[in-house]
């Protein structure tokens, strides 16, 4: 996208030694960072475009409309549970015994989210390419309970990670899983440590620490437990974990399992990570004040619920400024973002073995199943005896393995042809374009320009669930995602952009929400 030409005012205390930091005449941050280019070990700068977040700060009276519609929710449903008996199943002969579930969370369920639950659970009948078949279904109790009608709706895919577009039923990487299928069957039945081990795996760690650019990496079958699973073999009691504020439910699950002390630093924000690092150095551990075992910095690639880009060069120098290990996890950015789709670290242009462990998972740019973590050579022999995924959980199928093998091939283009190129290519303009057409409308979204995660602000909880049937109605298939997921006041709709759109479809989409603003008008 074209950039106005703009002055960028720039403090002290915002410019560092790989980057700069400033606003447009708007108020926009822009970050301008200059890439890196290794190229036979040698490194020089590279003109990029400018690095361009926005976060609009809400307005004090939606924050208040916000507020006060939420806790209206919550009084007509303590109302509604005092009137009318709840249609649920209760435990008996439970006396004495402390209740299993939280009090909140049960009333929350039945009367908060129950009013919405037609907006999310909806069953697919199909591949989650560009469009997906959705099962219909009515509720005639206010969403208690569901009934299928027989009938089917074909929407325009806007929730699947499926950024690169290889979800589908067709085409050479589905050919080669189902050859593989026939071949050495639909699992293992043992876990990699045992008897999970085949050619096809090995293969995959081979062909994913050469995309990643590290010595070597270990896969696992599920991507939730590469983080959540594999964190405690890493980090431990007397270890310090840094943790963006914003990072995924698997790696927060993962850092409490591991023992360590966490301490989290505000979203993407380097004066504040900066001051977490200081003291944790100046102070070391609590009462005993002994230097910290290590010291293990914890962010994304992309942010999939804000849609904002790691700020990787700035991170780095950190890193290297107070001696602490950087843990990246490219759930999101790798195949989805960089010139060549390997990532964040692609998408500055800086070199892979600055991070210390980089961790990613199979289950959206190329659309199978599963997670890695890669890392030097020794790293990963530690991971392989220690890690309690790789140890007691059942590997990879290896159907997954080769739609993950022929996918990478395709990105990496070793399959002879330029189709990984263009797909990189496609996403990026629709992620760019997308964006740029809503903010033409004066919807405000959030995030970086360059991700294909595209969040749109609705703000109150009611509005969520409106802006997800109307879209619903239109043959628009998007995820609404409110609180808990979200802080209270900071209710979305978030877009989820691939290649496989067109931009007669993304057109479509920009003019539905004209016609919806000229309603409410």
């Amino acid at each position: 996208m074209a950039l106005d030409k703009t002055e960028y005012s720039m403090s002290a205390a915002e410019k560092m030694s790989n980057g700069a930091v400033g606003r447009n005449k708007n108020g926009v941050r822009v970050d301008r960072l200059d890439g890196h280019v290794h190229q036979n070990g040698s490194v020089k700068k590279e003109k990029r475009r400018p690095f361009i977040e926005s976060f609009e700060k809400i307005p004090l009276l939606t924050a208040a409309t916000t507020f006060i519609g939420f806790h209206l929710i919550l009084l007509m449903g303590y109302i509604t549970s005092i009137i009318f008996t709840p249609k649920v199943a209760r435990e008996k002969n439970r006396k004495g015994y402390v209740p299993l579930y939280d009090r909140f969370e049960s009333f929350y369920s039945r009367y908060v989210y129950r009013r919405l639950r037609d907006c999310w659970n909806i069953p697919i009948c199909s591949c989650p390419g560009s469009e997906v078949t959705l099962k219909d279904r009515v509720t005639h109790d206010c969403g208690w309970t569901f009934e299928y009608t027989g009938t089917r709706s074909t929407a325009l895919n806007l929730g699947s990670y499926n950024y690169l577009g290889f979800a589908q039923a067709e085409g050479s990487c589905s050919e080669d899983s189902a050859v593989k299928i026939k071949e050495l069957g639909c699992a293992t039945a043992s876990p990699r440590i045992e008897f999970g081990t085949q050619k096809i795996h090995q293969e995959l760690e081979a062909l994913t620490a050469k995309f990643v650019g590290m010595e070597d990496a270990i896969t696992f079958g599920m991507g939730f437990a590469t983080n959540a699973l594999n964190l405690p073999s890493i980090v431990s009691k007397g270890c310090l974990v840094v943790s963006d504020e914003k990072n995924h439910a698997s790696l927060i699950l993962g850092l409490r399992l591991s023992g360590a002390t966490i301490d989290v630093f505000k979203h993407n924000n380097m004066e504040s990570l900066r001051q977490v690092l200081h003291s944790a150095v100046i102070k070391g551990q609590p009462r005993s004040h002994r230097p910290w075992k290590k010291i293990l910095i914890v962010v994304e690639g992309v942010y999939s619920m804000e849609g904002s880009i790691v700020r990787l060069p700035e991170i780095l120098e950190l890193k290297r400024q107070y001696k602490a290990y950087l843990y990246v996890d490219e759930a999101h950015s790798i195949g989805a973002i960089g010139r060549n789709g390997r990532g964040v670290v692609d998408y500055f242009g800086v070199d892979p073995k600055e991070v210390d462990i980089l961790m990613g998972t199979y289950t959206k740019s190329f659309g199978s199943a599963g997670g890695y973590i890669a890392g030097s050579k020794a790293f990963i022999d530690h991971m392989r005896v220690n890690s309690h995924a790789n140890c007691y959980a059942t590997s990879m199928s290896s159907s997954c393995a080769q739609q993950i093998i022929s996918s990478m091939k395709i990105i990496m283009g070793m399959d002879g042809t330029n189709e990984g190129k263009k797909r990189i290519n496609q996403l990026a303009r629709n992620s760019r374009y997308f964006r740029r057409r809503l903010n033409q409308m004066g919807i405000i979204t959030i995030g970086n320009n360059d991700s294909p995660v595209v969040p749109m602000m609705v703000y109150m909880h009611s509005k969520i669930a409106s802006v997800v049937r109307r879209l619903k109605t239109n043959n628009i298939a998007v995820v609404g995602v409110g609180f808990p997921a979200t802080p209270l006041m900071e209710g979305r709709i978030r877009f989820c952009l691939s290649a496989a759109h067109t931009k007669e479809q993304l057109d479509n989409v920009s003019g539905d929400f004209f016609k919806l603003k000229a309603t409410e008008s």
